[in-house]
């Protein structure tokens, strides 16, 4: 090995020792500032490197994004992921690179300056400080005075000492000059030896990665070209479409805007109307366009606009077939046009009179097109159900089970009458009137609703959910039952009913059949011959029979399961004792006989109401409403009973739900203090519990003993009631607790009560029915 520095020199610390060491220490002080300036620029290229990798990640993600926003093209989507992903590992690569770089170039080179240059700055000290020392003692010694003997022994003595010191230390200070001479080529080399190896391996894994992503960017390649070629042909197809769209004459460009009923997205028709506002100004705002212009279309057979294309449709007419449309030529706006329904009216403005006459005639063949459209569906469901003919009754199990499954529609046009309108004689009604049980064509129908909830309430067959218990009111009247009521004095009258189209003729008709009651006889009730003759005998019996019961005593009762109720003192059979004072003691059979049938001059409507509600004759029932019967009158003979708690006590649930529907008050209690919901609850009729309750029945509601319906279902142990209270409580408390007044409830509470008005309209006997006997009243 060649030494830097000779050893021997360095004893005889020479003049050529002296210009080794001037050499070496310059040669070591660039040295040291190689190496500073070198590990700086390493320190500056990493913190970029890294830069670089942040700033390659985030145009990495950009095109991860860009792939993801055209998940709509497969080919772009995929080769960009896989782009994006090269590039990661690409990105990864290069975080490797640096982190070797520092390890090899940085910390390496910082170490070799940090310790090695170290040891050769403190030994060079040590070295400068023992000459300095022998210089001195050499000086020292050379002018000492010869005959001062003891000052030339001691000048000896130090002379000596640091010579020796001087060798020792000039020896340990060539061997670090000669040391660090050999390391630093190692240790410069190992580290850019490393550093060179880092990069190798770097390009080899990039070579490597691309050398496998090579074929496929060689077919994206050749599609590319294909891409090319296409988009250079639809450019060609669209600037030949563009040139023939711009010859067309937009002037009369309105007059080819065409419905189309048999759309592929269901939209007949669209476009930009004008619509007058609907507060009670009506108005249109003039300052603000865009307030009142909406984007409107007919789709789904509704009518609906929208201000922007994200908007939910806002639903202008929900049903087409129950509106009309007409030209509006009445007001200072031009080609304006009005969608009517029964419940409200719309005032639009087309653009021109040929829009507008588009749009006219786009209602009126969607109106056309939904009826043709309800008729085929309901020919389809004709021919997969059995038909059936003949009257329904709500006691046949027979024919429940027969007619079970089919449409609301299918089992109330079973009912004779029922298969035309019960005031124009049109085939086919799909409209009723829910109060009055009858069946109407869809004009007739709009003129009901006018007449008033309180007068008829009409539903659709076809359209709106049936409860089980108001389709067995429909099956329980039926037209020819009512037209026998409303319709009695017809013929003697000479009034010949109003034929189908007849619009006005029907409106007057109807209004007096319903609201004026000019057709009823008065005098004649739904009596045969035979009916009539027994009316005159059971008069001649009335006064006496008046008389007698009026002046009887009450006698406490408990009732059984079928309905008879028996004597608490002799047990002896007996009616209940809220049935009518006038056949309180009567055998069973004369008394059906004789209350129902009295003469109606003498028969005071709400009494003949009341016997009727108790003996679950619908009919007599919807006769008495026709004489002008109120239906929540309370006799005073009978603790003012209501007709609506006759029909608790008779059992009957429809009979029940026709009282409702025609406006009896369900909360109207006796002078107990006890409502329907009481008497229902102590009888123990699940049934007419489950729709008092739906109907709005209060439940906190006490009798004079202070009980309420829940502690009474308690204590006779009837676990459906209680059940039914319970649930019905506490959905109360829920809503207004939340704060949802006016809502039905929650699902569930929902689903259990349309469960138990299916049991007890259709399957009765699978109730858990109160089998003791009832309290007292």
């Amino acid at each position: 090995m060649k030494m830097t520095v000779d050893f021997e020199e360095c004893l005889k610390d020479s003049p050529r020792f002296r210009a080794a060491l001037e050499e070496v220490e310059g040669d070591v002080a660039e040295l040291e500032l190689k190496l500073d300036k070198l590990v700086k620029l390493c320190i500056a290229m990493i913190d970029t490197g890294k830069a670089f990798c942040v700033a390659n990640k985030q145009f990495m993600n950009g095109i991860r994004d860009l792939a993801q926003y055209s998940s709509n093209d497969a080919v772009v989507e995929t080769s960009l992921t896989k782009f994006s992903d090269s590039l990661q590992e690409m990105i990864n690569f290069h975080t490797i690179l640096f982190d070797q770089t520092q390890r090899s170039i940085k910390a390496q080179l910082q170490n070799f300056v940090k310790e090695d240059l170290r040891k050769f700055k403190d030994a060079k000290k040590q070295f400068e400080k023992v000459s300095e020392e022998k210089e001195n003692a050499l000086v020292k010694n050379a002018q000492v005075q010869r005959n001062k003997q003891h000052e030339v022994e001691e000048a000896a003595n130090i002379l000596t000492a640091t010579r020796k010191c001087f060798r020792h230390i000039a020896l340990d200070y060539v061997l670090q000059i000669n040391v660090l001479q050999s390391k630093r080529r190692s240790e410069i080399l190992k580290s850019m030896l490393s550093f060179m190896y880092a990069h190798l391996a770097f390009f080899h894994q990039g070579y490597d990665l691309f050398s496998e992503l090579g074929p496929y960017m060689k077919d994206l390649g050749a599609q590319l070209d294909r891409l090319v070629v296409d988009a250079a042909k639809e450019k060609r197809e669209m600037e030949q479409k563009h040139s023939t769209i711009q010859q067309k004459d937009f002037s009369s460009d309105d007059s080819k805007l065409e419905y189309n009923v048999d759309a592929a997205n269901g939209i007949v028709m669209e476009g930009y109307l004008f619509k007058r506002a609907s507060n009670a100004f009506k108005t249109w705002n003039r300052k603000k366009p865009d307030h009142i212009r909406r984007w409107f279309s007919i789709q789904n057979n509704q009518l609906v606009y929208q201000k922007k294309f994200k908007d939910s449709p806002t639903v202008v007419v929900e049903d087409l077939r129950l509106c009309t449309v007409k030209h509006c030529e009445d007001i200072e706006r031009r080609f304006c046009f009005e969608v009517v329904s029964p419940t409200k009216s719309c005032m639009l403005q087309a653009d021109s009179e040929k829009l507008r006459q588009a749009w006219i005639k786009a209602v009126q063949t969607s109106i056309a097109t939904a009826y043709r459209e309800k008729g085929d569906e309901s020919e389809k469901l004709d021919k997969k159900s059995s038909p059936s003919t003949g009257s329904l009754d709500s006691g046949n199990e027979s024919k429940e089970k027969l007619l079970k499954g089919e449409s609301a529609l299918q089992r109330v046009q079973c009912i004779p009458g029922n298969t035309s309108c019960c005031d124009c004689g049109l085939a086919d009604p799909r409209w009723a009137s829910i109060n009055l049980g009858i069946t109407l064509c869809i004009e007739c129908s709009g003129i009901h609703r006018s007449l008033g909830v309180h007068f008829s309430k009409v539903r659709s067959l076809t359209l709106d959910t049936w409860e089980p218990e108001l389709l067995k009111l429909m099956c329980e009247l039926g037209n020819d039952v009512i037209n026998r009521v409303y319709e009695a004095k017809l013929e003697k009258m000479g009034v010949k009913k109003p034929q189908p189209g007849q619009r006005q003729e029907k409106e007057a008709y109807i209004r007096a059949k319903y609201v004026e009651r000019k057709f009823v006889d008065k005098y004649s009730a739904l009596l045969s011959p035979s009916e009539q003759e027994k009316r005159i005998i059971s008069k001649s019996c009335e006064d006496q029979r008046l008389s007698h019961a009026r002046a009887s005593v009450h006698t406490p009762v408990k009732s059984n399961d079928s309905g008879i109720q028996q004597c608490s003192e002799d047990g002896r059979e007996s009616l209940p004792s809220t049935v009518s004072a006038n056949s309180l003691y009567e055998p069973e059979g004369e008394r059906q006989e004789s209350s129902v049938f009295l003469d109606s001059k003498h028969l005071n409507p709400g009494l003949q109401l009341y016997r009727a509600s108790y003996e679950k004759n619908l009919p007599k029932m919807a006769e008495a409403l026709a004489h002008g019967a109120d239906v929540n009158w309370a006799n005073s003979d009978e603790n003012q009973a209501t007709p609506l708690i006759q029909a608790v006590l008779g059992g009957s649930l429809v009979t029940c739900e026709f009282l409702l529907q025609n406006g009896a008050n369900v909360n109207q209690r006796d002078v107990q203090g006890r409502g329907p919901l009481h008497h229902a609850t102590v009888l123990g009729h699940t049934g007419q519990v489950c729709l008092f309750l739906k109907r709005g029945a209060n439940q906190h509601a006490t009798d004079e003993e202070g009980k309420d319906p829940l502690s009474i279902a308690v204590e006779a142990a009837n676990a459906d009631i209680v059940t039914l209270l319970r649930l019905a409580r506490m959905n109360e408390e829920m809503r207004e607790s939340e704060g949802l007044y006016g809502q039905p409830g929650d699902e569930t509470y929902q689903d259990i009560f349309r469960d138990f008005s299916q049991m007890a309209s259709n399957n009765p006997e699978k109730l858990n029915r109160f089998q003791q006997d009832s309290q007292k009243f």
